[in-house]
């Protein structure tokens, strides 16, 4: 009570800082004058100016005033708009790198220009995000003009731009994309082998349009490209044949959440049938050995049992299509994870396509919080407001609209079932639209929407139904959802990016009516007569009660509600919303069809009957805020495993650039070489022995096979004052002079080329195989919980071994391959370039894939290693044809004697924590 009143008298915190704003309002205002007065040169000659202040040491923060009335001039004589003070206020909300929340139809794309040409000034660049290739291609021309106006350079990143072309947008003042396009660029960027192949610079400042789709909803899963591994498709066959054998008493299946396991008497049965096969290493599935058949015949199972034919998807030319369980699509190009599609591939009998191993990876959350300065803008981000400051510390920050809202929203409607509602909806919408109001309708899914255009056919209204992979035409359909009578049914209005006009759109009519028409009188008298029309059509609309915005369901997210709502009443128009739900609602459905509410409904109200109160729509509110809580709970988890993986990935990354930038590797590599000798020397000398115990048969294999190094230690044996420090020190000496006798064989400039490749080689290599261990380590982590463990210390503690083994690893093979390679006397071959990597954006919620790049069809070998430098190793010594006999005489890094090509250890070596398999 205390606290409404103090808001009452001295307003909200957030009323608080916006009034704080004022005075720099008033010094933008002070500047006006002055710059009105300017010729077009001179206005244009301030963007020198600023710069030449900026290199004599004066901030951003002082040259915002000027810079802000300097772009409220240009965009007037340029676009034609001014920006009005509520717009300035998000302007500098933005420069100080906090979320400006500004409603539906206050100009977002407008005010985004006041702080990226502000920050554009220093030239490090500038990155705008936007949601969309439409958008980004959009606001780079419209908004472009502003900034080439002002002698700013524009960029805008899209699908199929070569690497040259993504390199000139980024070294632009200011650069447009979406957010998967600047990922995937960096994380491409980050598997090259030469610093001039990269696109990216360092980054400098990102300003996020629809911040809340982008930061929130896009962050529950990382962006990822992949490449595919070795051929498995036998092993899928012989497991499919296996599990085809079970019978329904032998597992056990929750269909919610499409898992299956098997029973004990299940499990034995299985074991005898891979025994049988071969395929079981001792007699319990279970052991570590059988780890990779375990999941094999869990995703086999998942196969065989959960998914099925036509429904989960289709089998066509020869080529198992899944079907999106929302819309009943076909979705080509798509592929389940995990080895689940090869799974239902070895089911159907059809030809089994290679999985797919992570090479690259990184959350959005981890990826923008590399920028120095972020700050967004949206229409609704205060019911996030948490999230946004505990995950990237930004602030949000209400901006007060520029004219009073005059919309009514409405209390929610609640009915029996969805074919009620639904007739309900169809003869609301049929009554408004002969009224002259305008319906915007909104969906959950697209099945939702096609249901609804029945029940609208059968009522005789005609309407527009959004089609949600044609972003240009979507902006026809949006820009003209104002106009009289039409109704449009839109499944997200999230991100749309075109406001919604009363009366329609000018420009889009011009361009949809008019585009026949050359430039001249006429087409000028015809725009003045569309103009006509337009205003008169406003007035009709007006007088209608304005745009109506009807829900048919609650979302999960208040947020998303509030988008669509916030369509209606635009620039202090009027409008109306409401919301009509059932009990069929997937909302109502997940918090309990059983309640006492529910039961009441079901029993008391009879068909086609509606309720309403404040008390249920404040219940459904209380709904959607579990759900939010849940739902960042899970985003929550995802960026807390991904920074174990975060904070080795900037170790690697970072090396990777300064092998590229240095001219020389050398002392890199001959610190490896002597980490590997004090190791070698450390593990058969064991400190505190005596001479006699040392291992002195392994030292002298291991020395062999790391150092090419045959070193007499019996001879020193011999000696009093023998010690490690000394056996260390010799083996140093002659390790160095094995690899400084190859070296004089090469010209300087060709043997540091070597040096460099074969670090980068190896460096990608051992970090692919580490993302594929974690990936694993990911996926079972969670049963430590029953041994009462918290599973995210257990992946911290496992994640950090694993990331020393893998630089042992790096350091061993890097030593290996200098000791032991052949060179012969050739210039290097040029740096390849990287091929179209596969790269996905699954959302866990949808299924959808929302990479938007067009190399997730891509399905041809990769290329993940550069070739060798005309590298020629020497024979293996000679070990017998008897696998049983290598056993710790081959070291599980160095090549499978068997001449396959693979590592020892992922061939006819020991299992071991890269996922090898013994053969």
């Amino acid at each position: 009570m205390l606290g409404g009143i103090a808001k009452a008298l001295f307003g909200s915190s957030n009323d608080r800082y916006v009034k704080s704003l004022q005075p720099i309002l008033a010094r933008i205002a002070g500047h006006e004058p002055v710059l009105q007065a300017m010729a077009d040169d001179q206005l244009a000659g301030q963007t020198a100016v600023f710069r030449e202040r900026l290199a004599n040491g004066v901030t951003l923060d002082d040259l915002l005033p000027e810079a802000f009335a300097t772009v409220r001039e240009a965009a007037r004589r340029v676009l034609g708009q001014r920006h009005y003070d509520m717009q300035m206020v998000g302007g500098i909300v933005l420069h100080r790198g906090e979320i400006a929340e500004m409603r539906t139809g206050e100009g977002k794309t407008l005010v985004a220009t006041l702080a990226t040409y502000l920050n554009a000034l220093p030239g490090q660049g500038i990155h705008v995000i936007t949601v969309n290739d439409y958008l980004a291609a959009r606001d780079a021309d419209w908004m472009g003009q502003v900034y080439r106006f002002l002698g700013l350079t524009v960029g805008v990143i899209v699908p199929n731009l070569t690497d040259e072309q993504r390199r000139q947008a980024y070294g632009s003042d200011i650069t447009y994309g979406t957010n998967n396009e600047f990922g995937f660029d960096y994380l491409r960027d980050n598997m090259k082998y030469d610093r001039a192949s990269m696109v990216q610079r360092a980054f400098a400042m990102a300003i996020v349009d629809e911040v809340d789709s982008v930061l929130i909803d896009e962050a529950r899963t990382p962006l990822i490209i992949s490449g595919p591994t070795d051929d498995k498709s036998e092993l899928y066959m012989q497991v499919d044949a296996v599990v085809k054998q079970l019978s329904p008493d032998d597992y056990e299946k929750d269909e919610k959440q499409k898992s299956i396991i098997l029973t004990e008497d299940g499990t034995e049965k299985t074991e005898r049938m891979l025994e049988a096969a071969g395929h079981l290493e001792g007699d319990n599935l279970y052991d570590f050995e059988n780890t990779q058949v375990v999941h094999h015949l869990n995703q086999s199972l998942r196969a065989n049992v959960m998914f099925k034919r036509d429904t989960d998807y289709i089998v066509k030319d020869g080529k198992v299509i899944i079907i999106d369980e929302f819309t009943g699509r076909m979705m080509d190009g798509r592929r389940w994870s995990d080895g689940l599609h090869q799974a239902v591939e070895a089911k159907e009998g059809v030809a089994i396509e290679p999985e797919n191993q992570t090479m690259a990876s990184i959350t959005f959350q981890n990826y923008f919080r590399m920028y120095p300065k972020l700050s967004g803008m949206t229409g609704t981000a205060a019911t996030e407001a948490a999230e946004f400051y505990d995950i990237y510390k930004m602030n949000v920050v209400s901006i007060p609209t520029n004219v009073q809202v005059k919309r009514v929203d409405e209390e929610d409607e609640f009915y029996k079932n969805t074919a009620d509602k639904f007739a309900a909806i169809a003869k609301k919408i049929k009554v408004h639209a002969e009224q002259g109001q305008p319906v915007l309708v909104g969906t959950v899914s697209i099945e939702k929407s096609e249901l609804l255009s029945e029940f609208l056919q059968q009522e005789g209204v005609a309407h527009s139904v959004l089609n949600a992979r044609q972003h240009e035409r979507e902006a026809h359909i949006v820009a003209q959802a104002g106009r009289k009578s039409v109704v449009t049914i839109a499944t997200n209005m999230a991100g749309r990016g075109t406001d919604i006009q009363l009366g329609g759109n000018l420009e889009f009519r011009v361009n949809d009516e008019l585009a026949h028409l050359p430039e001249g009188a006429e087409r000028e008298a015809a725009i003045a007569r569309v103009r006509d029309e337009i205003a008169a059509e406003k007035q009709e609309v007006l007088a209608a009660g304005g745009l109506f915005v009807l829900g048919t369901e609650r979302h999960e997210s208040r947020r998303i509600d509030n988008q669509l709502r916030g369509r209606s009443g635009r620039q202090g128009d009027p409008g109306l919303s409401r919301f009509y739900l059932s009990l069929d609602d997937d909302l109502l459905r997940i918090f309990g069809p059983d309640t006492l509410f529910a039961r009441m409904m079901r029993s008391n109200m009879e068909d086609g009957e509606a309720i309403g109160s404040k008390w249920l729509t404040k219940a459904i509110e209380t709904a959607q805020k579990k759900v939010e809580a849940r739902n960042y709970d899970i985003r929550k988890q995802v960026v807390e495993y991904d920074d174990v993986m975060n904070d080795q990935r900037k170790v690697v990354y970072e090396q990777r650039a300064d092998i590229m930038d240095a001219d020389a590797v050398g002392d890199m590599v001959a610190d490896m070489r002597a980490e590997s000798v004090n190791a070698v020397v450390g593990e058969t000398c064991p400190p505190g022995s005596y001479p006699e115990q040392w291992d002195v048969a392994g030292m002298k294999q291991r020395l062999a096979e790391l150092f090419n190094v045959e070193a007499p230690v019996e001879d020193w044996l011999r000696e009093e004052a023998i010690d490690p420090e000394l056996v260390e020190e010799r083996v140093r000496i002659a390790a160095d002079a094995v690899v400084e006798a190859k070296a004089k064989d090469l010209a300087p400039d060709i043997w540091m080329q070597l040096e460099k490749q074969i670090m980068l080689q190896n460096l990608d290599h051992h970090w692919k195989e580490h993302l594929s261990t974690l990936d694993a380590l990911r996926q079972v982590v969670h049963l430590r919980a029953y041994a009462q463990k918290t599973p995210i210390n257990e992946y911290k503690q496992e994640a950090f071994a694993l990331f020393e083994r893998m630089l042992d690893g790096i350091r061993e093979e890097v030593t290996r391959t200098i000791a032991h390679a052949q060179f012969q006397f050739q210039a290097p071959p040029p740096l390849p370039t990287l091929p179209d990597f596969i790269t996905t954006h699954f959302d866990p919620f949808t299924g959808e894939d929302d990479s938007r790049d067009v190399d997730a069809g891509t399905r041809g070998l990769v290329q993940t290693q550069l070739p060798p430098l005309q590298m020629v190793r020497p024979e293996q010594p000679d070990l017998g044809d008897n696998p049983e006999h290598w056993e710790g005489r081959v070291n599980r890094n160095a090549p499978c004697p068997c001449g396959s090509g693979r590592k020892y250890k992922h061939c006819h070596g020991s299992v071991s924590v890269y996922g090898g398999s013994r053969e």
